[in-house]
């Protein structure tokens, strides 16, 4: 089974049938695009994945990404793959016609993504980042930092970065102290340094366009005072690149995506680095939450397509390694017969089914979170533009932390059905395991997420999103009730979305009270919570979509492919939805545990 990292009848299942991507492509502004374009892109993007990509994965973890003579070294694949990228247009595909690119739905651009990820998750955030910083400029820009830059950035020769995080601020952005001192030429010039910059410099691309949060000389303190400047590593002169005074001082070497470079930036050490301001003065960090939002979605694609790859894997060898024999009715086994395969046994089956269970549903959350995108941007009414925002702003959190943190559960599961031999280099699981993890840590860690979706995504504009959002679970628990067989599982749904409900009130009232920390003290608790629910309502609509197919007789999937949807779907409500009950008893319960107080707690 070569180069199974992902099945593409579930990834067209999940991208026709449930995100239904028929509702965007008929749009006007995406109507250029249509399931028979998007299928060539498909086909052409696991050809590219296939050949250029999947081949390398183990190489760029045995031969990492280092700084070597004041440059990073990064596996020369990566050189051939962002050039190839450029040339087939994955860099430029969601920008519209007039900014140079293809005007293509998010909901296809992150499906083409997710196989490449699956592929090879070393290899994409190079070019991502690259069109995150594009559009960036492209939105906020002027017309010269447009011209001077984005071409080329969309033609993969030039690099884009984000830099947000310092040595001594973490992620606390308030306390950036990168500074930008104006000049009468109307640049800055930058001193400073950034840590943890992914993609920040390499051989394969001319040029690197950092886009740099400061604080300009004299500015407010806190987040009111950051700016946005681009940074390039080399600026451009009358007689071509000049070097910027960007220095590349180190490469952080990580336990996981080896082959994707993290790099450590100084800004002007010799006094010679300019910056230039991308839109308004003390409104970067505003400015920044438009990549820092896409690459957000990012992480949570990724994660998905990684434990897409571990459960292929882990798949693949559980119908091929024989070992031990099934029990039978009698409690004994029969040593006499042949061993069975590992497949068989219930255990394995359950680790198999919450890898599938949570590959598949993180993508189907993906791909809603896309739709909302696409229908925020394109939708007919102002109303339902509004109303799509909403809902990605409320989902976004979701989406780069559920398939992060279950991500790894998942992937070790994956680990474990190969035992002693998951543990292994001589398999990739343990690579899969190694690269996973960083994701709950990217663009913002669970934590950081977890407040961000009860303490401002919840509470926004009076709840609106979170009402937005019952309403589409409601929808979806109305379709599942048409079919006799989905209706205990869709009436579970509705009283696991009263309880949310009741959570939601308990919290809400020390927020109301002024109990802030209180209020979010348990929100990574709250944030597996909502997300259980929010992936149960996914697999509703993936067990709906397939129980309409058996019933209409659509063979565009065979009857097992339908069947198999249906029984992962079960799997979800009886080992993962289960437990909100557990963790609503913990969110509603009247003991604070993790405040400090003047008792010391951590002793001996």
């Amino acid at each position: 089974m070569a180069n199974q990292y992902i099945d593409l009848s579930t990834v067209r299942f999940l991208l026709y049938k449930v995100a239904e991507l028929e509702t965007v492509t008929k749009l006007p502004h995406y109507q250029d695009h249509n399931k028979e374009s998007v299928e060539i892109l498909i086909e052409s993007v696991k050809d590219f994945a296939d050949k250029e990509l999947y081949p390398y994965i183990r190489e760029m973890d045995e031969q990492p990404a280092h700084y070597k003579d004041g440059k990073i070294i990064v596996h020369p694949q990566i050189g051939t793959a962002i050039k190839k990228a450029g040339e087939m247009g994955l860099i430029v595909g969601s920008f519209t016609y007039e900014e140079g690119g293809l005007q293509m739905p998010a909901t296809v651009s992150n499906t083409l993504d997710m196989i490449m990820e699956a592929a090879n998750n070393h290899v994409i955030g190079y070019w991502g980042l690259t069109f995150g910083a594009a559009e960036l400029l492209v939105s906020f820009g002027n017309e010269e930092l447009k011209e001077t830059y984005v071409p080329n950035m969309m033609e993969g020769k030039w690099g884009g970065t984000m830099c947000l995080t310092e040595p001594q601020a973490g992620s606390s952005l308030s306390d950036v102290k990168t500074t930008a001192y104006p000049q009468e030429d109307g640049s800055y010039k930058i001193k400073g340094q950034k840590i943890f910059i992914s993609g920040g410099d390499h051989e394969y691309c001319e040029n690197f366009v950092h886009l740099v949060l400061t604080r300009i000389e004299g500015a407010p303190a806190g987040t009111k005072g950051i700016s946005l400047m681009v940074v390039p590593k080399h600026r451009i002169t009358e007689n071509g690149l000049e070097f910027n005074d960007v220095i590349t001082a180190g490469d952080f070497q990580k336990m996981g995506q080896r082959g994707y470079c993290t790099t450590h930036l100084s800004f002007g050490e010799n006094d010679d680095c300019q910056g230039w301001l991308v839109g308004t003065a003390n409104e970067g960090l505003k400015h920044m939450f438009l990549m820092m939002n896409g690459a957000r979605i990012s992480v949570g694609r990724g994660a998905a397509a990684i434990v897409s790859a571990a459960y292929h894997a882990s798949l693949q060898y559980a119908k091929e390694r024989p070992q031990g024999r099934r029990v039978s009715n009698s409690g004994k086994k029969n040593v006499a017969e042949e061993q069975t395969l590992i497949i068989n046994h219930p255990d394995v089956r359950r680790m198999l089914l919450l890898q599938k269970a949570v590959a598949e549903g993180s993508m189907s959350l993906v791909l809603e979170a896309s739709k909302a995108y696409d229908l925020s941007v394109a939708a007919e009414s102002q109303e339902e533009r509004e109303k799509n925002h909403l809902l990605l702003e409320l989902l976004t959190p979701m989406v780069k932390t559920y398939p992060s943190e279950k991500g790894i559960t998942a992937v070790s599961n994956g680990l474990q059905v190969l035992g002693g031999y998951g543990f292994c280099s001589e398999f990739i699981l343990q690579q899969y395991y190694r690269d996973i993890r960083i994701f709950s840590l990217y663009e913002g860690t669970t934590g950081i997420q977890s407040m961000d979706l009860l303490g401002r995504k919840m509470t926004m504009k009076g709840g609106k999103a979170a009402f937005i959002l019952v309403e589409k679970i409601m929808e979806s628990i109305q379709a599942a009730n048409t079919h006799e067989d989905l209706k205990p599982y869709a009436n579970t749904l509705g009283e696991h979305l009263q309880l949310s409900q009741k959570v939601a009130q308990f919290l809400m009232g020390f927020a109301m009270k002024g109990e802030y920390e209180r209020f979010l003290s348990d929100a990574t608790i709250f944030m597996e919570f909502f997300s259980n629910l929010t992936i149960a309502w996914q697999w509703l609509k993936i067990a709906t979509a397939a129980k309409h197919g058996l019933i209409t007789g659509d063979t565009t999937y065979t009857e097992e492919f339908y069947e198999s949807k249906i029984h992962t779907m079960k799997f979800f409500y009886k080992y993962e939805l289960a437990k909100n009950h557990s963790l609503s008893k913990v969110l509603m319960d009247e003991n604070v545990l993790t405040i400090p107080t003047e008792q010391e707690v951590f002793v001996g």
